[in-house]
């Protein structure tokens, strides 16, 4: 029976088989592209609220990397656990990052102190 990627990479290829590998290689490439442009095309006023999302986002995804990271200490494979400690570092980049982005587009917002005129006295 054939999975439903390989049912679409058929139908894409137009009825020559293509290999699932390649098929969700393209998929992810393609994803890529799309982040970036809609990334970049996002409004200054519009970045804050999109990297609070990012940074919840991204706190669910490193609780299930814990839990990947448990469950191959638990006698799973090593495989889960390397790609589990590899999702959590990079969701705390992930994380760390969205606040420090979102504490600078804040601080774009806050007023700028006047500098106080000495009167100098004669």
């Amino acid at each position: 029976m054939l999975s439903m990627l390989t049912m679409a990479g058929l139908i894409m290829a137009g009825g020559a088989a293509v290999s699932p590998i390649v098929f969700q290689l393209t998929i992810f490439v393609l994803a890529i592209f799309v982040g970036y442009y809609v990334v970049w095309s996002v409004t200054p006023a519009l970045h804050t609220p999109l990297m609070a999302v990012t940074n919840a986002i991204s706190s669910v995804i490193i609780v299930g990397a814990i839990v990947a990271v448990a469950a191959g200490t638990q006698g799973g494979s090593g495989i889960s656990t390397g790609a589990g400690v590899l999702a959590v570092a990079l969701c705390a980049v992930n994380i760390f990052g969205g606040f420090l982005v979102t504490q600078r587009m804040l601080a774009m917002y806050k007023k700028k102190e006047k500098p106080v005129k000495k009167v100098e006295a004669n």
